[in-house]
């Protein structure tokens, strides 16, 4: 049975305080009449510090949507390599015992994608499996697992490479005045994050049954809208109410295989925001230090997109792991609104 092993997290050297960030709103935005709403929520979210790829005084110029996309490649192909090898150590593989690579990103575009790239950089084979899945948002983490999982399912010798690449500050938008675009410029931070799903052996999540479940009518409350400039972030404001439909989604997975959602031992969850983890705990009926590893990514890194999940797991692995047979419900939630679920037992190795 597949099992995801530690992930490795890498963040960017440039932080901005929570304090940091409430100033430059109200230096930048002073005349804006949302900005008393938009500083309240973030000073709710939680967020202590945040990560970027550039000083902060680069971050807030646009060069054209070109120009940060080049960033963006440089960026990966300079920081991923690294994260890529310390996650193979964790998990006791090469790249030679890579059967697929799945590479997970929404803040910049590549054709052919990295994947491609790391096969030829880091000598992995050349029939090395390659999926890129580039619109799923914060869900992408989720539904990189759930992918991995399918494909040590099918090919149960084989080894699946997750890669969330995800550099959220070149998406800001100073033109952007919305509360929705005000929020997200306090909220999300750049991260990146790699782990392997072994399709025998290894310590970690040993992944048993995984689903996706949307929301109805509800694709453009997360979504982007492209123009020259770039990708610009629209967020509704019922994004924080969607814990309610969700919950039961969670429960039904769990159901199907005979599992109570609510009497787990651990939980790795994506941390959108804190109102996230809050009503999840409400609706799932779990004390919130249940969620207190998701939290922590949110508090000190901020919400990092695709690899909220990956960071939280690694925390979990940091924390001491759970005791061989313990059950666990993993999900990440996006644009869609889509919830990408899996549910599993920790495997110590043995």
């Amino acid at each position: 049975m597949a099992t995801l092993c530690r992930p490795s997290v890498s963040v960017p050297e440039h932080v901005i305080t929570m304090e940091e960030t409430l100033e430059l709103a109200r230096t930048h935005h002073a005349d804006n009449p949302q900005l008393p709403l938009a500083l309240r929520l973030i000073e709710n979210t939680g967020v202590r510090t945040r990560h970027i790829v550039q000083p902060i005084e680069e971050t807030l110029k646009h060069p054209g949507f070109e120009q940060r996309n080049k960033l963006y490649e440089s960026e990966a192909k300079a920081r991923v390599p690294a994260v890529i090898r310390e996650a193979l150590d964790d998990a006791e593989l090469l790249t030679s015992d890579i059967d697929v690579i799945i590479y997970v990103s929404c803040t910049g575009f590549m054709m052919p994608s990295l994947t491609a790239w790391l096969i030829n950089e880091m000598d992995f084979s050349s029939t090395t499996r390659q999926l890129p899945i580039a619109q799923l948002g914060c869900a992408a983490g989720g539904a990189a697992v759930n992918r991995a999982h399918d494909f040590c399912s099918a090919y149960p010798e084989a080894n699946a490479l997750i890669v969330a690449c995800e550099f959220c500050s070149l998406c800001y938008q100073p033109t952007d005045l919305g509360v929705g675009s005000l929020l997200s410029n306090g909220l999300f931070g750049d991260g990146i994050a790699a782990a392997v799903v072994r399709g025998q052996g290894g310590r970690g999540v040993r992944l048993e049954r995984n689903g996706s479940y949307l929301i109805p009518k509800t694709e453009d409350w997360i979504s982007y809208d492209v123009r020259d400039t770039g990708f610009h972030f629209l967020l509704d404001k019922r994004v924080p109410t969607t814990m309610e439909p969700l919950a039961p989604a969670l429960q039904d997975l769990a159901g199907t295989h005979g599992w109570n959602a609510s009497e787990l031992d651990f939980y790795i969850i994506h941390a959108g925001g804190p109102r996230i983890l809050d009503d999840l705990s409400k609706f799932l009926n779990v004390e919130p230090y249940a969620f207190r590893f998701s939290r922590s990514t949110l508090t000190e890194y901020g919400n990092i997109a695709s690899a909220v999940v990956l960071d939280a797991l690694r925390r979990l692995f940091d924390d001491g792991g759970a005791e061989d047979g313990q059950r666990g419900l993993m999900a990440g939630f996006g644009p869609g609104i889509t919830a990408e679920m899996t549910v599993g037992r920790w495997s110590d190795g043995s």
